[in-house]
């Protein structure tokens, strides 16, 4: 599935004279692994609106040194797979966690706001975005499931994402 196929057909521009937020969207996992490839999906369709308030990252992993990009946001989207979200996604508020662990090989959303927060003075709004994924296997491409969880994200969050808004409720 190509990114302009997985575009929302009704992201609409944001108004004249709107003071936009300054948004973050970090999607991650390994799109060699089949549906964990979502939160790079997403943030490449995002990514591919062109829209100019919003800084879209994606890596395999979220690691300490995205602190910084969180504090230079107002409203950050992480974007991953879920195992267990009800389908189509889930949305959480995120807060910092200053007791949450970690390790190098793993650290959550609410480290990298801690973190934020602790180093940077920031604590910007925050959003975990899991969209529900099925197969986890060595393989390239998205399953047929997950594509259509995609896109029903897509429909229902480019715009306010983009526009730097709160989601839907």
């Amino acid at each position: 599935m190509s990114v302009t196929e997985i575009l929302p057909e009704n992201a609409a521009p944001p108004a004249i004279g709107v003071t936009r937020r300054r948004v973050l969207v970090l999607g991650y996992g390994n799109p060699g692994r089949e549906d964990d490839g979502l939160g790079p999906a997403f943030a490449a369709a995002i990514q591919h609106t062109g829209t100019q308030r919003v800084t879209v990252c994606d890596n395999y992993q979220l690691v300490i040194e995205d602190a910084l990009s969180v504090a230079d946001a107002d409203i950050v989207w992480f974007v991953d797979a879920s195992r267990t979200a009800t389908a189509p996604y889930e949305i959480t508020r995120l807060t910092p966690a200053h007791h949450t662990s970690f390790t190098t090989h793993l650290v959550q959303p609410e480290v990298i706001l801690a973190l934020a927060q602790t180093y940077y003075g920031k604590s910007p709004e925050a959003y975990l975005l899991g969209i529900r994924g099925y197969s986890f296997e060595f393989r390239e491409g998205l399953t047929a499931d997950a594509s259509r969880n995609l896109r029903h994200a897509l429909d229902a969050l480019a715009s306010p994402v983009s526009n730097g808004e709160r989601p839907p409720e």
